[in-house]
């Protein structure tokens, strides 16, 4: 087991009628990059997580069906609603990293002035932006059931930590 492995926190949220969310837990990774802030959006990057984007998350609920994602706290704190309206609220700051799979809500309800992000997606993944619409429900379901595993950990890379809390 990876020594970094018992710093993990998941969490684990059931489809909510509006937001689908995940079998696979979100995760969270505190302050694993403290030392490496600056390198944030390059790390992932090398570890094989493209389309890396700086910005801060939506302040409405959201998830996307076609892609893992994976985001860094660059500055600042936020406070961040995972799992729909009856999901958890977390606070993250700089150097966390969260690992958010496929179909799981999420919502900035509090950010700094200065809070940022870095998000990547696994490659070959590209994400939709999705709201919780009915009428895409069928169409999202099966989206996130098709939507594989990353071949690599966004910040350990080829030693896949993340698998050992996706079950696989």
């Amino acid at each position: 087991m990876h020594a970094f492995a018992n710093q993990i926190q998941t969490y684990s949220f059931e489809d909510d009628g509006e937001i689908p969310n995940s079998p696979l837990p979100l995760l969270v990774y505190p302050g694993v990059l403290n030392e490496y802030i600056d390198q944030m959006d390059e790390i992932f990057l090398q570890k094989g997580w493209h389309s890396t984007w700086i910005g801060s998350i939506l302040p409405h609920h959201h998830y996307h069906s076609t892609a893992h994602e994976v985001l860094g706290v660059l500055s600042g704190e936020a406070t961040v609603q995972f799992g729909g309206q009856s999901g958890r609220k977390l606070e993250v700051s700089p150097g966390d990293v969260l690992i958010i799979p496929a179909g799981v809500g999420h919502k900035q309800l509090y950010g700094s002035r200065d809070f940022l992000v870095v998000g990547a997606y696994p490659e070959g993944q590209y994400k939709d932006m999705r709201k919780g619409n009915p009428n895409e429900r069928p169409e999202v379901l099966q989206n996130i059931k098709e939507v594989t595993l990353p071949s690599t950990d966004p910040v350990f890379g080829d030693d896949l930590l993340f698998l050992e809390y996706w079950g696989k």
